[in-house]
C-alpha cells in the first residue's frame, strides 16, 4: 500500500525544518581579512539577537552544536576539579546527562539520581531530604521539561532549594531543550548557572545549539573559539538561523499564544484516547488539560501491543510517531518509565506522540482513526 500523505508526530525527536532567510557567510569568525570581520559580525548580531529572546545578556551564552554538546561541555568540566564532589541527576533526565553521570561515577565521583513521582516530576522536598543527606553536593542537572513525558519540572521550587543551602554552592544545570518556545521559561528568576538549548527541536537546522553561563567556566576541552569555552569553528550560517528562531517562537507572548493552541489539539486527542479501552496515558491520572505537562508531548500504551509493533503500524498508516528519545531508540531500556514505577510490560508498550507548530486538529483526528484501524486489527 501506498501512502500518500504523511502525518508528522515526532517534533520532541527533531522539529520539521522551517525555510529561513538567514544571513549568508561563508569565512572564519576568527579570520582578521574583510570575509572574517563580516562573519563574526553576523556572529555576534546572532548572538545578541538570541540573548535579547532569551532575555539574558550576550556575554552568557556561546554557541555549540547542540544540547548534548552544551550538557557535555558542562558536565565535563567537573574533571578539572580538585575534589570529586556529588553530582546529582534527575532520573528522568536525558541520555546526555544521565549515561554521562553514570560514567563520572565508574571514575569514583560520587553519584545519586533524584528520585520523581508517578508523574515523572521532583518533589522539592525530596531534593531537599537529598542534599541534607549529602552535603558534599555541588553540581545538580534537572532538565525543565522531560523528552519522553512531556512532564514540567517546578524549577521556581526546585531553584530555591538548592539555592537554600548553606552549606555550599551547588552549579544548578538546566536542559532547556524541550522548554524552550514551549512553555515559559525565566533563566534569571530560576537563578540557573548554566542551561542547554538546540535549534533543531525549533523548527531550526541540526548542528546549532546554545550554552548559557551566568558565569565563565574551566572547560576540559581546549580552544580559541567562543571565548575558549567551545573548540572549534563557528557555525556563523546556523547561528543566524537560530537567532532568527528564537525571535520568532521565543517571544512569550507567541509562546503562550501557541502553547494555548497546542493544549485544545491535546485535550481533543487526551479526551478521545481515553474513550479506548486498550489505551492508557502515562502517567494515567494525566488530563485532558494539565498545567503538570507541556502540551506538546504525550506518552500513552496500548495493552498487549509492544511500542515497537504500535510504532510499526502507524508508520504504515503514514504516521511518524516514536517510543521514546531518539538518542537512546536502538536501546530497549526505557529508565525514564522505569523511574515513574511502571513495570516491565508497561514500559516496553510505552509510545510518544509529540507535535507542533503546523500540527493541525485534521492530523489529529487522522491519528485517532489510524489507531482504531490497527487496534481493530490487532
Amino acid at each position: 500500500m501506498i501512502i500518500n500523505t504523511r502525518y508528522y508526530f515526532d517534533w520532541a525527536a527533531t522539529a520539521l525544518p522551517e525555510h529561513l532567510q538567514s544571513a549568508q557567510v561563508f569565512a572564519n569568525p576568527s579570520s582578521q581579512h574583510l570575509e572574517g570581520r563580516e562573519a563574526k559580525n553576523a556572529l555576534e548580531q546572532a548572538r545578541e539577537t538570541c540573548a535579547k529572546s532569551l532575555d539574558v545578556k550576550a556575554e552568557t551564552l556561546y554557541f555549540t552544536s547542540g544540547g548534548t554538546e552544551s550538557n557535555g561541555i558542562i558536565l565535563s568540566s567537573l574533571l578539572l576539579k580538585k575534589n570529586k564532589n556529588r553530582i546529582l541527576y534527575s532520573a528522568v533526565e536525558h541520555p546526555s546527562i544521565r549515561d554521562n553521570c553514570l560514567g563520572f561515577e565508574r571514575i569514583g565521583f560520587p553519584v545519586s539520581a533524584i528520585s520523581v513521582e508517578n508523574d515523572g516530576r521532583i518533589n522539592p522536598q525530596t531534593l531537599e531530604n537529598l542534599i541534607q543527606k549529602n552535603p558534599d553536593t555541588r553540581f545538580a542537572s534537572i532538565m525543565a521539561v522531560n523528552n519522553e513525558t512531556g512532564a514540567i519540572m517546578d524549577m521556581d521550587a526546585i531553584s530555591k532549594t538548592i539555592r537554600q543551602n548553606q552549606k555550599a554552592p551547588i552549579h544548578l544545570h538546566c536542559d532547556l531543550v524541550q522548554a524552550v518556545g514551549k512553555i515559559p521559561i525565566d533563566i534569571k528568576a530560576w537563578d540557573l548557572d548554566s542551561a542547554s538549548i538546540s535549534a533543531h527541536k525549533l523548527v531550526g537546522p541540526h548542528g546549532i545549539g546554545l550554552l548559557y553561563l551566568k558565569k565563565p567556566i574551566e572547560v576540559f576541552l581546549k580552544g580559541g573559539q567562543e571565548r575558549g569555552i567551545r573548540p572549534g569553528t563557528e557555525n556563523t550560517q546556523g547561528a543566524a538561523a537560530m537567532a532568527l528562531i528564537l525571535e520568532k517562537y521565543a517571544c512569550p507572548d507567541t509562546v503562550i499564544s501557541e502553547a494555548q493552541k497546542a493544549a485544545e489539539r491535546w485535550q481533543h486527542l487526551i479526551a478521545s484516547l481515553k474513550t479506548i479501552k486498550r489505551c492508557s496515558l502515562i502517567p494515567e491520572d494525566r488530563q485532558e488539560l494539565d498545567r503538570r505537562f507541556s502540551p506538546w508531548i504525550l506518552q500513552l500504551r496500548f495493552h498487549d501491543i509492544p511500542g515497537e509493533v504500535m510504532l510499526r503500524a502507524l508508520d504504515n498508516e503514514g504516521f511518524a510517531i516514536s517510543t521514546g528519545s531518539a538518542c537512546s531508540s536502538a536501546i530497549q531500556e526505557r529508565p525514564v518509565l522505569a523511574a515513574m514505577g511502571l513495570d516491565e510490560k508497561a514500559r516496553l508498550e510505552g509510545i510518544r506522540i509529540s507535535q507542533g507548530w503546523t500540527t493541525t486538529m485534521q492530523g489529529i483526528n487522522a491519528l485517532l482513526k489510524a489507531i482504531e484501524k490497527i487496534l481493530d486489527f490487532l
